[in-house]
């Protein structure tokens, strides 16, 4: 069915509270008018895009992030107080999501969490959701992941705390415990690994700017991927 048959309204559709920022009624407003011709299943996966970027932060760059205590592969506790004055990097990870692979199939990540904890900061990749940590252990093994340890938060409430929406979304915490960074790896919200060639490394740019005491250009950006379960 093609979308221009529906014969929805879309100020039905989309006026409700959630969708009330000016920014929003821009991009539905432009978007109406790209999607006359586009099927109701590639509409939804486009609104499923958006509804990711366009979700409420519980914590904007600059401010306190909330604190955590998570168990890693074999069980022992981290919490985030512990790494204060350090630099601190989230990496919510699901090694089954195609845009997960894409950094990691490349050597992507590794290359990234090997360079910058030479460096002093603290990398931990997050798993939030049922998982079964023996499977992850052999993965992450298999993978040769240079972060400082798989978290595993089961009920994904330190997801739902950082408003973590996709797999991989990176946070960066400054040494105050203030977010410096969140969202995407790179700018090119595609699986292909032929993509991070050549593409703008969100991360590393933060990371430079914060250990060279400068401020982030770019400190927040739409972060793609497979949802956080």
């Amino acid at each position: 069915m093609l979308f221009s048959e529906a014969k929805m309204s879309r100020s039905k559709w989309f006026r409700t509270d959630k969708f009330s920022h000016g920014y929003v009624e821009g991009w539905i407003d432009f978007s109406w008018k790209i999607l006359g011709k586009c099927t109701m299943q590639k509409f939804f996966m486009l609104l499923s895009f958006f509804l990711v970027g366009s979700s409420t932060w519980a914590v904007r760059p600059g401010e306190i992030v909330p604190g955590w205590e998570l168990p890693d592969l074999t069980g022992t506790a981290y919490r985030l107080g512990d790494f204060r004055g350090k630099v601190v990097v989230l990496e919510w990870t699901n090694y089954d999501c195609p845009f997960v692979r894409k950094h990691y199939g490349s050597g992507n990540l590794q290359k990234l969490q090997k360079q910058w904890s030479e460096r002093g900061v603290v990398w931990f990749s997050i798993r939030s959701g049922k998982a079964d940590s023996e499977e992850l252990a052999k993965m992450a093994k298999t993978l040769k992941i240079h972060s400082k340890a798989v978290l595993l938060d089961s009920k994904a409430t330190t997801a739902e705390a950082y408003r973590a929406r996709t797999t991989p979304h990176i946070f960066i915490i400054d040494p105050t415990g203030k977010l410096a960074y969140s969202g995407a790896v790179d700018d090119q919200p595609t699986p292909d690994p032929a993509s991070i060639e050549g593409a703008r490394n969100y991360v590393s740019e933060a990371l430079e700017a914060i250990l060279a005491g400068k401020p982030v250009k770019v400190a927040a950006t739409r972060p793609y991927g497979c949802g956080v379960k």
